[in-house]
């Protein structure tokens, strides 16, 4: 698999291990510019991917693995359209974004996310889509979309059903708080914790490990262990689609975009 070095991320591949960087400033925000690249990454990966025995995704930024979804892109894509011309869009996005993250969570190939610091909304989503998650101590975990009005779109709902407790799932959707770390590996989201700045060592070890196993074998308890649940996806499309087209939700996102907070994403 050729390396590649993008605007908003890069990827290279070493000794049977493949390693995906988010480095879009300030903070990973997954806009039209990211999701062209995880597009092409995607289209990479499942051309070359299963030659290779795991992947590994992590940031290149201090402030953390990624905020989100790129909400003032989305706001100010949607200024001037029709009702319909404004779902239409978020639609068309969210299909994309659905197709890339899936190809991740149904490789063959073993996925691990190694995030550290912010680690919200669609950046969760793109975690949750590994198979690992081996976390920086420092890493917080939060769903703040119905701040907006919204639902996570981007998978994050039937993944999460999929993989931890209902009462984890509702304190995550219905409060907005954050989980750190800790918290996040109690509740069975994270696989491991680390000390700060560690995440990606452990992960790269972890990555080393699970490549002296047998394939077939890897690939077999994968299938049985993590099924893609595609209804539910397809399902929390629908929904986020026809929340997205409230007036609530358009003054939410303009106060986002408004705020003279740095990081108004933060709870």
């Amino acid at each position: 698999m050729k390396s590649f070095q993008g605007k908003t991320l890069s990827w290279s591949a070493d000794a049977g291990v493949i390693e995906m960087k988010l480095h879009r400033e300030p903070g990973n925000e997954i806009g039209s510019a990211m999701l062209d690249e995880l597009e092409a990454f995607a289209e990479a990966f499942e051309d070359a991917g299963k030659s290779y025995g795991a992947l590994i995704i992590y940031s290149g930024l201090a402030a953390g693995f990624s905020a989100g979804a790129d909400l003032r892109e989305l706001y100010e894509r949607s200024q001037g359209l029709s009702a319909g011309e404004r779902i239409a869009g978020v639609r068309d996005f969210l299909l994309r974004i659905h197709r890339v993250l899936n190809t991740i969570d149904g490789t063959p190939v073993t996925t691990i996310a190694a995030p550290h610091g912010v680690t919200f909304g669609g950046g969760l989503e793109l975690a949750l889509a590994c198979d690992l998650i081996i976390a920086d101590k420092s890493a917080r975990f939060c769903f703040p979309e119905l701040r907006l009005g919204l639902i996570p779109g981007f998978g994050g709902i039937p993944r999460l059903r999929r993989d931890i407790g209902n009462a984890v799932i509702r304190d995550m959707l219905l409060t907005g708080r954050s989980f750190n770390a800790v918290k996040a590996q109690a509740a069975g989201l994270v696989s491991q914790v680390t000390a700060e700045g560690e995440a990606l060592a452990v992960a790269r070890m972890t990555a080393a490990q699970i490549c002296k196993f047998d394939r077939d074998t890897t690939v077999a308890a994968k299938r049985f262990i993590k099924p893609i649940p595609y209804e539910e996806l397809r399902r929390e499309i629908d929904v986020f689609c026809q929340l997205f087209s409230r007036p609530a939700v358009e003054e939410g996102l303009r106060k986002f975009v408004t705020s003279a907070d740095a990081m108004p994403y933060l709870p």
